[in-house]
């Protein structure tokens, strides 16, 4: 299984060959999370040329998200926030990407593989098809309007979140969705989930138990890990794109407290080593801070 990232920002990674098949064409990738196993991974994608590559189907469930730039798949033309999904085995008309293009790109369950196909290819389940959706046009829904997430201890709405449903799937619950908090929204209690969770910040950031969410930071977390106390950015707010491979319930935790206790044995103001500067200054990451080693830099 994927392992635990929590949090990363997607500029501290490097680029890698992009993992396509049958293209004309050049990408990279930054791996966000990866599956050794079967292949599945959370990717940032940068066209490096104009690419393109012919109808056909995946291995794998696939969706990208357009973050800048554009594209075309069929005959409908995605600029940013625009988004595709398509199933294992399912036709992908043919897709053209124009050079600088940036987008997200998500699969599930399988490797890049990728052949092409004609419209004759049947699917395996007759609700499973190709979504393409521009985003950006679509309304915001707010929590109360049914949406399952953010409901307080008491089972009512926490105000000032909204939704945009971009894909779900009616037999797992699998489903992506962009969330936006309003500034200053608050969620107190940790929560876990009985589900899989993973979010791209978008715009504005949050602060919680892990640490502070901003533009291009990422987590995936595993079902069942305790994270919370979320406070949206005081002016900007925040968006993301967030996924989970069930319909996401929340389970609260209140009054949580991790302590740790101890006493020193060799390290304290007594060790001159405690106070040097390698142990007061950590190693930072290159997107918010100095790097302390300067053999790193």
């Amino acid at each position: 299984m994927r392992p635990h990232v929590e949090l990363i920002d997607e500029k501290d990674l490097i680029w890698h060959h992009a993992e396509f098949r049958h293209a004309t064409g050049t990408a990279e990738q930054r791996n966000l999370s990866y599956d050794e196993e079967d292949g599945s991974a959370s990717l940032k994608v940068r066209f490096t040329s104009d690419w393109s590559r012919p109808a056909g189907v995946h291995a794998a469930d696939t969706e990208w998200f357009v973050l800048s730039g554009s594209l075309t798949i069929g005959d409908r033309e995605l600029g940013p926030e625009g988004y595709w999904t398509a199933p294992a085995g399912v036709l992908t008309p043919p897709i053209t990407v124009a050079a600088g293009t940036e987008i997200l790109l998500f699969r599930e369950f399988a490797d890049w593989a990728f052949e092409p196909a004609d419209a004759d290819r049947d699917t395996v389940r007759a609700d499973q098809v190709l979504v393409v959706l521009d985003s950006a046009a679509m309304p915001w829904i707010d929590v109360a309007d049914g949406s399952p997430m953010r409901f307080d201890l008491g089972g009512t709405p926490v105000p000032g979140l909204y939704i945009k449903l971009l894909h779900r799937d009616a037999e797992t619950g699998f489903y992506t969705r962009l969330i936006k908090a309003k500034p200053g929204w608050r969620e107190q209690p940790l929560a876990h989930h009985p589900c899989s969770e993973e979010a791209y910040c978008l715009d504005g950031g949050f602060d919680y138990n892990y640490g502070q969410m901003w533009p291009g930071a990422y987590f995936w977390r595993p079902a069942l890990i305790r994270h919370g106390d979320f406070t949206a950015d005081a002016e900007a707010g925040c968006t993301w794109l967030v996924r989970s491979d069930a319909d996401l319930v929340d389970w609260y935790t209140d009054n949580a407290r991790v302590v740790m206790t101890g006493d020193a044995t060799n390290w304290g103001p007594e060790y001159a080593q405690s106070l040097a500067p390698n142990y007061v200054q950590p190693v930072r990451s290159r997107s918010i801070g100095p790097w302390s080693d300067p053999s790193r830099q």
